[in-house]
């Protein structure tokens, strides 16, 4: 019987793998008993045999799809995915099963592992962002549903870490800007950066951007009123030094004696609306 055994489970490994060269996702004929089709999905997971860990859990789902198993094989198959940096079929899967299973005690992990999913394929800023939005959108879904979660914890940092990337595109796009004499549409993003992601590190820079901007222009008056509140937010910035060398001495007069019309500009900047 022992024997009989390692011969079907060699067989079965032999038709996975054929599978997998091929491409293919064909339909295993695998009898056993749930439990056994199970542990060695698990135990291909656990020896890093991913893509045939995802073909069994999903065996495990088509022949007891009404089971306890099914629920948990679903599961494990998006992990499989994730395992093995499939990450399109992962966050199938795992839409599919925050779907179908809401309320489920794994349904949290579901969620950050769909966000994992996109994080992991952020690149550097000077590529397309679409994935860093969709990673930050798929964060903020589980913080707003399970915001006691212990995997909300882990995403709100990865959420920062992520907006502090986005910012970083605008920033790019802005200096590309405003160097090549595009200034109104440097200053489009510079503000962008100040207003959406005021607390990411880029928000110091992008004011004194803003002020170079202004200045390019000549529009003294808003490049102090920034230079303000620059002066008032990070006052030991190497930013608000280069700002403030930039002004004459009448602009930094007001910056330095005018407190009311310093605390009026610093409000009408980040809260525009």
């Amino acid at each position: 019987m022992r024997f009989r055994s390692v011969l079907m489970t060699l067989s079965i490994c032999a038709l996975l793998v054929g599978c997998s060269s091929s491409g293919d996702k064909e339909k295993l004929n695998d009898d056993r008993p749930v439990e056994e089709i199970y542990n060695e999905a698990a135990t291909a997971l656990d020896t890093g045999r991913n893509k045939i860990a995802a073909q069994l859990f999903e065996e495990v789902e088509r022949q007891y799809p009404f089971s306890e198993w099914a629920i948990r094989a679903e599961m494990m198959a998006a992990y499989a995915y994730y395992k093995d940096e499939r990450y399109d079929e992962a966050v199938l899967a795992l839409d599919r099963y925050v779907e179908l299973h809401p309320g489920n005690k794994d349904t949290p992990y579901a969620l950050y592992l769909k966000a994992l999913s996109y994080y992991n394929q952020i690149s550097d800023v000077s590529r397309d962002q679409a994935v860093t939005e969709q990673s930050l959108e798929s964060f903020n879904a589980l913080i707003r549903r399970f915001p006691n979660s212990e995997f909300s914890r882990d995403a709100r940092f990865k959420r920062d870490l992520t907006l502090d990337h986005l910012a970083g595109k605008e920033m790019e796009i802005g200096r590309y800007y405003l160097t090549r004499g595009h200034v109104n549409a440097s200053i489009g993003r510079f503000k962008t950066v100040v207003q959406n992601y005021q607390t990411t590190t880029h928000v110091p820079e992008a004011l004194h951007r803003l002020v170079e901007a202004y200045l390019t222009i000549g529009l003294k008056d808003e490049a102090t009123r920034v230079a303000a509140v620059l002066g008032y937010n990070y006052p030991g910035s190497k930013w608000y030094q280069y700002s403030y060398e930039l002004l004459d001495d009448q602009a930094r007069a007001k910056i330095l004696d005018d407190r009311d019309w310093i605390d009026k500009t610093v409000d009408s900047l980040f809260n525009p609306n």
